[in-house]
Formats: C-alpha cells, structure tokens, sequence
C-alpha cells in the first residue's frame, strides 16, 4: 500500500493533505491553515466518521468557562491526578499528559471559537449521557470513593449543545468553520490506497481512487447512503450493510483513479478497525460478539497505509466494550456478578471500565442484581433521566430483557451462576450497605443501598451484539478499537519500530496511539484526543519546509 514516486501527474497539489474528515482530520485540517498550510481533506465517504455519530462529548477540565459557570472550581492539577490514575502506562508520557490538561481549556475555547456551542447546565444525576436539559456532567468514575480520595472530583463531561445525539452538532461545527477556510480544500466520496514516498523515504502524496465531483446523480447518492449509515450501523446494522454494498458499488463504477501530492506532510485520520471482523478477531476476540461502533471507515485501513511505509503499531489488542445500564441512576445500587456470583467491580464506574471488567473478571458474561424497591424506583426515573435512545433500549430490559425470581436461589439458577456464591455475595452486600458503609470497592455512598427485597431480578449485562436487543430484549455492548499507530508525543509523526519518525506523516484520532489507548475510562476523552493530537499534527505540519 506505499508507493515510490512514479512519472504519474498529480490531480491537486496542497501543503498538507488529511486522510479522514471526521473529528481528527478537521481539527487537524484547520490548525494547519491556521498555521498559514493550504490543506486538501479526502475523505471516502461523506465526512462526519465516527465523530458525527457520536454523542458529542468533549473531555475538557482545568477551569474551562462552564465548569465555572456550574460553580466547579477544577484545576490543571486535579484533572492531571485523575488522568494519571486511568491513562495507564505506554500510551503517554506524564509530561504529553501535563501538556494535554494545561491545554484543555484553550481547546474547548477552540472549539467553540470554531462554531461548537457549550454550556454550563450542570446534570444532577449520573448517566452515561444527559437529557437535552443538561450538558455538563461527571462523565468518568471521578465520584467513585476510589478516585475521589486521590483527586478531587469535577465534571468535564462538555456535551455540544443541540438536540438528541448531538455528533452532528459538533461535526457540522467544525465543519462549516472548515469549508469556509480559503486555505482548505475538501473532496468527498476519495479513498486513498497508497501513500507515495520519494527515494529517501519521505511521504509526499497519495493515491486512489475518487467519484469525479462532475457525477451529478451518483455522488450525492453515494453520500445520502454514508450518511444514512452512520445511525444505521447502532439501530439497525443489517440494513447499514445492505446500503454500505450499494456504496461500495457506486464507489466501484463510478470512481476513477486520483493521485495527490503533499508538499509538507500527509495526516491520517482514518478512525480505528472495530468493522474490520478479520482484524479485530487477530487482536482480540472477545470483542467480536459486539455491536462495532462507528462508521464503515472504521476498517482499519488508515493505519494500514501507516504500517505499509514502515509505521509501527501498539496497543492493537485494547478495545473497549461499552457496557452501560445507568441512567436510571437507581440501578448503581445493584450488584454486578460474574457466572461465580461474585461481585466484578464497583457499578458506579464509568461504563467502558465496567466492560472491561466484564471482559477480564467474567469472561464476558456479567448480571446485574437488583430488588423490587430498585427496579421500581428505576422505572420511576426512565421519563426524567433517559435521552430517548436510551429509553429505546432501558424500556425493553427492564421488562422482558430481566430474569424474575421470588429468591435469589432461584434466581441464580434461572441465569445459571452460583446459587453459592451469589448468595455470599448478597450477604456481605446487604450487610455492608445496612451498617453505612463504606461500600469496599468504593461506591458512591448515596447508592451503596441493600438489595434484599423480594422478588429479585437479574439484567443480562453480558458482551452481546445487535441480535440481543431482538431475542433477549437485552442490551447490546458498543465496541472501538482503541490501538493505533505509534507517533512521536510532541509532533503527531508516525514512528517506525526503531522510534525514528516517517517524515511527512503524520496520525491522530483513533489511527494512533493517544490519551485512550489503554481503556476508555470516560465519555470525551477520544474527541478531546481527536482534537489535541489533530491541532498537534496540524500545526506541525504546517510549518516545516515545503518539499520542491
């Protein structure tokens, strides 16, 4: 997939090209022409990637403007604490850290200089993503007794303000600030297959193929159905394939071939490989069984071109399995168990560590035990704590995706865990919560509650793909990649496996190895990282040479 420079003329030529026009490629897009770059954006589908689909989060602390405006007093060094306690080891120096929290609020102020709307509207209750009322909320595990004690808690969950999932509002943002740049370029319905080097190794353009923008009736068909799939491949994954094939047929008549030279660096920002079965299957196979989230584009073929030119990889195994059932906020006060009845971890943490846990200490298969106080206080709560999505799949698994029991003997065995080792669990439970607490794992006081009202229930909190939301009225566990290419932390350039840099090329986002890469701990921290290691490549780019 890499090419020497050949005798073929160049369709464009621009300083920076930007494989990817998702959250990364436009952040890295604009702080290049910020920095004086002409820029040219090639994206295989219609723009938006990953970004535009999701709910719009930003991870963003240290006293940012809305964080005050909620009457949160958060500091560089609190949010560095908290950070250092979930980023683990290898993905990012402690300095790349610092660097990354000392720049938060200039980001978000960034961002919404670029057009992306916040406000302070504080969420009173804890859920993985907050109603149209709010648009600030404790995003991670930083109220979790375990992280509390080490690093005072503030919410820097900034969710772009507009209706609904609002990716879109973020995406659109970003873009229209963009496309109005006299200095960007960007041409859609462009798949890149190769990266083009000169004798001495350094990239210098790209080559592909691309649906002339002269195709009145197929190009913007072959958009609507991208765009379409973005949504269709959470709700409804069957028909998002049927309609990525009439894509890939479009792209297969009509594209012609395109070659485009970059004159100072090209940046990859293709997104990860969750949709690439074959290679998430050679990393890790416990995430097949899960619903991919993202977009087709998340095959993995923007690292690709960085391993064909010699980039190295890390981290391929780490993928994230998104397993939430909060809000309601009542259902923390359950208890997680593994096929054993033993308890995984605290059920106040953030949904993306809970699926690991779910994944190292179950084997995948986790349940959630509740009593009949909780599951009608949850069911009490759907109206004013659930986003309509979220309803669309709380509805069904407190009703007939849960298991009912009149004890929880028998309910152990209607799940098929340990009647022993669920009843132990239980006892220790009930008697920690009835004397005050403090829960042992560290659970927000408030829901370390006794589960010991009969009749009992069991939600299925197993790793489970699309058709459980069909045959079991369950859940389905979102899954991303979370590995990439190896760039260098102070320029984004793509290293080789001996740590020197590929020159002019560079990564972001989920093509490389960023804040995330080891788990992800909280909603935001993958855009935050799109737009940290995007600027960073951006700017770095911009302002070296210009190749003759």
């Amino acid at each position: 997939m890499s090419k020497k420079e050949g005798n073929g003329r160049w369709d464009a030529e621009a300083d920076v090209i930007v494989i990817g026009f998702g959250g990364a490629g436009a952040c890295a897009a604009l702080e290049a022409a910020q920095n004086g770059a002409s820029v040219l954006v090639l994206d295989r589908f219609h723009g938006g990637g990953a970004t535009a689909a999701s709910g719009a989060i930003v991870y963003a602390g240290g006293g940012t403007p809305y964080q005050k405006a909620a009457g949160f007093d958060d500091t560089v060094d609190e949010m560095y604490k908290y950070l250092k306690l979930e980023v683990g080891e290898g993905v990012m120096s402690d300095e790349t850290l610092r660097r990354f929290c000392e720049g938060s609020v200039e980001d978000i102020r960034w961002l919404a200089e670029a057009g992306i709307p916040f406000e302070g509207s504080m969420c009173p209750f804890k859920t993985s993503y907050p109603t149209d009322a709010y648009y600030l909320y404790f995003s991670g595990s930083e109220n979790n007794a375990a992280y509390a004690a080490k690093a005072k808690p503030a919410p820097r969950g900034h969710r772009a303000k507009g209706p609904g999932i609002s990716g879109l509002t973020l995406f659109h943002g970003l873009e229209e600030t963009v496309r109005k740049s006299d200095k960007v370029q960007v041409r859609c319905q462009t798949q890149v297959l190769k990266l083009i080097q000169s004798e001495d190794g350094t990239v210098i353009g790209v080559e592909g193929r691309s649906i002339p923008p002269g195709s009145i009736l197929l190009r913007p068909l072959h958009g609507s159905l991208t765009g379409i799939n973005a949504k269709l491949n959470t709700y409804m994954p069957p028909m998002a394939s049927l309609l990525n094939a009439v894509a890939g047929v479009i792209m297969k008549v009509r594209a012609r071939p395109y070659r485009a030279r970059a004159r100072k660096g090209v940046i990859l920002c293709a997104g990860g490989f969750i949709f690439n079965k074959k290679r998430v299957k050679e990393c890790n196979s416990a995430f097949c069984q899960c619903l991919p989230l993202g977009t087709f584009a998340d095959d993995g073929s923007g690292i690709a071109l960085g391993e064909a030119v010699g980039g190295a990889t890390s981290h391929m195994d780490k993928m994230s399995a998104w397993r939430f059932y909060v809000p309601p906020e009542a259902l923390m006060q359950g208890v997680l168990v593994n096929k054993d009845g033993k308890r995984i971890c605290s059920e106040d943490l953030y949904g993306g560590k809970q699926g690991d846990y779910i994944v190292s200490r179950g084997g995948g298969k986790a349940y959630l035990i509740i009593d009949s106080k909780t599951i009608k206080e949850a069911k009490s709560h759907m109206k004013d704590q659930c986003a309509s999505f979220q309803k669309l799949t709380m509805m069904p698994m407190l009703s007939i995706g849960r298991k009912k029991a009149s004890t929880l003997e028998q309910l152990a065995k209607k799940i098929g865990v340990s009647a022993e080792g669920l009843a132990a669990t239980m006892k220790d439970y009930n008697e920690g919560a009835k004397k005050g607490g403090p829960d042992p794992l560290g659970k927000y006081p408030k829901r370390f509650v006794a589960q010991d009202t009969p009749p009992f229930y069991a939600l299925d909190c197993s790793l489970q793909g699309f058709s459980a939301t069909i045959t079991k009225g369950g859940i389905p566990t979102a899954a991303i990649t979370l590995g990439g290419l190896v760039v260098n932390e102070k320029t984004g350039q793509v290293a080789k496996k001996d740590g020197s840099a590929i020159q002019g090329l560079y990564a972001a986002g989920r093509n490389a190895i960023g804040l995330c890469s080891n788990a992800y701990f909280a909603s935001g921290t993958s855009i935050a990282d799109c737009v940290f290691a995007g600027r960073r490549a951006g700017r770095h780019a911009a302002k070296l040479p210009a190749k003759p």
